[in-house]
Protein backbone atom coordinates (compact mmCIF):
# COMPACT_ATOMS: atom_id res chain seq x y z
CA UNK A 1 0.00 0.00 0.00
CA UNK A 2 2.49 2.66 1.17
CA UNK A 3 6.14 2.42 0.24
CA UNK A 4 7.66 2.70 3.73
CA UNK A 5 10.87 0.88 4.56
CA UNK A 6 12.21 -0.37 7.91
CA UNK A 7 14.52 2.62 8.41
CA UNK A 8 11.61 5.02 7.95
CA UNK A 9 9.54 3.10 10.53
CA UNK A 10 12.43 3.32 13.04
CA UNK A 11 12.66 7.09 12.49
CA UNK A 12 8.89 7.46 13.11
CA UNK A 13 9.19 5.33 16.29
CA UNK A 14 12.05 7.45 17.69
CA UNK A 15 10.19 10.70 16.98
CA UNK A 16 7.01 9.28 18.61
CA UNK A 17 9.04 8.22 21.70
CA UNK A 18 10.49 11.71 22.06
CA UNK A 19 7.21 13.58 21.39
CA UNK A 20 4.76 11.33 23.28
CA UNK A 21 7.03 10.01 25.99
CA UNK A 22 7.75 6.51 27.24
CA UNK A 23 4.73 6.36 29.61
CA UNK A 24 2.01 7.03 27.04
CA UNK A 25 3.67 5.41 24.00
CA UNK A 26 2.29 1.84 24.61
CA UNK A 27 -1.27 3.13 25.03
CA UNK A 28 -1.00 5.30 21.86
CA UNK A 29 0.47 2.36 19.92
CA UNK A 30 -2.40 0.10 21.10
CA UNK A 31 -4.97 2.71 20.07
CA UNK A 32 -3.31 3.15 16.67
CA UNK A 33 -3.31 -0.65 16.20
CA UNK A 34 -7.03 -0.89 16.99
CA UNK A 35 -7.82 1.98 14.59
CA UNK A 36 -5.64 0.40 11.88
CA UNK A 37 -7.45 -2.97 12.35
CA UNK A 38 -10.84 -1.28 12.07
CA UNK A 39 -9.71 0.47 8.89
CA UNK A 40 -8.53 -2.86 7.40
CA UNK A 41 -11.84 -4.56 8.27
CA UNK A 42 -13.76 -1.66 6.72
CA UNK A 43 -11.70 -1.83 3.50
CA UNK A 44 -12.17 -5.63 3.36
CA UNK A 45 -15.93 -5.24 3.88
CA UNK A 46 -16.15 -2.60 1.11
CA UNK A 47 -14.20 -4.87 -1.25
CA UNK A 48 -16.53 -7.79 -0.45
CA UNK A 49 -19.61 -5.61 -1.02
CA UNK A 50 -18.27 -4.42 -4.36
CA UNK A 51 -17.47 -8.01 -5.35
CA UNK A 52 -20.98 -9.15 -4.39
CA UNK A 53 -22.56 -6.32 -6.38
CA UNK A 54 -20.47 -7.26 -9.42
CA UNK A 55 -21.53 -10.91 -9.05
CA UNK A 56 -25.17 -9.88 -8.68
CA UNK A 57 -24.87 -7.82 -11.86
CA UNK A 58 -23.35 -10.80 -13.67
CA UNK A 59 -26.01 -13.13 -12.27
CA UNK A 60 -28.73 -10.71 -13.36
CA UNK A 61 -27.28 -10.68 -16.86
CA UNK A 62 -27.07 -14.49 -16.95
CA UNK A 63 -30.62 -14.72 -15.60
CA UNK A 64 -31.97 -12.42 -18.31
CA UNK A 65 -30.08 -14.36 -21.01
CA UNK A 66 -31.48 -17.64 -19.66
CA UNK A 67 -35.02 -16.27 -19.57
CA UNK A 68 -34.67 -15.01 -23.16
CA UNK A 69 -33.44 -18.43 -24.28
CA UNK A 70 -36.33 -20.13 -22.45
CA UNK A 71 -38.86 -17.78 -24.09
CA UNK A 72 -37.46 -18.39 -27.57
CA UNK A 73 -37.42 -22.17 -26.95
CA UNK A 74 -41.03 -22.05 -25.74
CA UNK A 75 -42.20 -20.05 -28.77
CA UNK A 76 -40.35 -22.45 -31.10
CA UNK A 77 -41.97 -25.47 -29.44
CA UNK A 78 -45.42 -23.84 -29.62
CA UNK A 79 -45.01 -23.01 -33.32
CA UNK A 80 -43.83 -26.57 -34.07
CA UNK A 81 -46.76 -28.00 -32.10
CA UNK A 82 -49.20 -25.76 -33.98
CA UNK A 83 -47.73 -26.83 -37.33
CA UNK A 84 -47.93 -30.52 -36.36
CA UNK A 85 -51.53 -30.09 -35.18
CA UNK A 86 -52.41 -28.36 -38.45
CA UNK A 87 -50.82 -31.23 -40.43
CA UNK A 88 -52.73 -33.80 -38.38
CA UNK A 89 -56.01 -31.98 -38.93
CA UNK A 90 -55.38 -31.81 -42.70
CA UNK A 91 -54.57 -35.54 -42.80
CA UNK A 92 -57.68 -36.32 -40.75
CA UNK A 93 -59.85 -34.22 -43.10
CA UNK A 94 -58.35 -36.01 -46.12
CA UNK A 95 -59.01 -39.41 -44.54
CA UNK A 96 -62.54 -38.45 -43.61
CA UNK A 97 -63.32 -37.25 -47.13
CA UNK A 98 -61.75 -40.40 -48.64
CA UNK A 99 -63.76 -42.64 -46.32
CA UNK A 100 -66.94 -40.73 -47.12
CA UNK A 101 -66.36 -41.12 -50.85
CA UNK A 102 -65.58 -44.83 -50.45
CA UNK A 103 -68.70 -45.37 -48.36
CA UNK A 104 -70.82 -43.57 -50.94
CA UNK A 105 -69.27 -45.71 -53.70
CA UNK A 106 -69.95 -48.96 -51.80
CA UNK A 107 -73.50 -47.84 -50.99
CA UNK A 108 -74.14 -47.03 -54.62
CA UNK A 109 -72.82 -50.41 -55.74
CA UNK A 110 -74.94 -52.40 -53.28
CA UNK A 111 -78.15 -50.54 -54.06
CA UNK A 112 -80.88 -52.73 -55.64
CA UNK A 113 -80.95 -52.47 -59.39
CA UNK A 114 -77.30 -51.37 -59.64
CA UNK A 115 -75.51 -52.60 -62.71
CA UNK A 116 -72.28 -54.60 -62.70
CA UNK A 117 -70.38 -51.56 -64.02
CA UNK A 118 -71.58 -49.47 -61.07
CA UNK A 119 -70.48 -52.21 -58.62
CA UNK A 120 -67.02 -52.29 -60.20
CA UNK A 121 -66.75 -48.51 -59.89
CA UNK A 122 -67.81 -48.70 -56.21
CA UNK A 123 -65.22 -51.39 -55.54
CA UNK A 124 -62.55 -49.29 -57.29
CA UNK A 125 -63.50 -46.25 -55.18
CA UNK A 126 -63.40 -48.29 -51.97
CA UNK A 127 -59.95 -49.68 -52.71
CA UNK A 128 -58.54 -46.46 -54.14
CA UNK A 129 -54.89 -46.12 -53.21
CA UNK A 130 -54.60 -49.70 -51.90
CA UNK A 131 -52.36 -52.09 -53.85
CA UNK A 132 -54.25 -54.88 -55.56
CA UNK A 133 -53.38 -58.30 -54.11
CA UNK A 134 -53.65 -61.24 -56.51
CA UNK A 135 -55.94 -63.98 -55.25
CA UNK A 136 -54.19 -67.04 -53.91
CA UNK A 137 -54.13 -70.04 -56.27
CA UNK A 138 -55.52 -72.28 -53.55
CA UNK A 139 -58.62 -70.14 -53.21
CA UNK A 140 -59.18 -70.11 -56.96
CA UNK A 141 -59.09 -73.92 -57.04
CA UNK A 142 -61.29 -74.19 -53.96
CA UNK A 143 -58.59 -75.89 -51.86
CA UNK A 144 -58.77 -75.17 -48.19
CA UNK A 145 -55.60 -74.68 -46.23
CA UNK A 146 -54.64 -77.68 -44.10
CA UNK A 147 -55.54 -77.47 -40.45
CA UNK A 148 -52.75 -77.35 -37.92
CA UNK A 149 -52.12 -80.66 -36.17
CA UNK A 150 -53.00 -80.59 -32.49
CA UNK A 151 -50.16 -79.77 -30.17
CA UNK A 152 -48.66 -82.69 -28.26
CA UNK A 153 -48.87 -82.59 -24.51
CA UNK A 154 -45.57 -82.07 -22.75
CA UNK A 155 -44.12 -85.24 -21.20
Amino acid sequence: MFDIGFSELMLIGVVALVVIGPERLPRVARTLGVLFGRMQRYVTQVKADIGREMEMGDLGKVKSEFEDAARSFKSEIESNAAAAERDFREAQAALDSGLTQAAQGVAASTAPGASAATAAEGHAAATQGEPEMPPSPQLELGIEEPAQPPARPAA
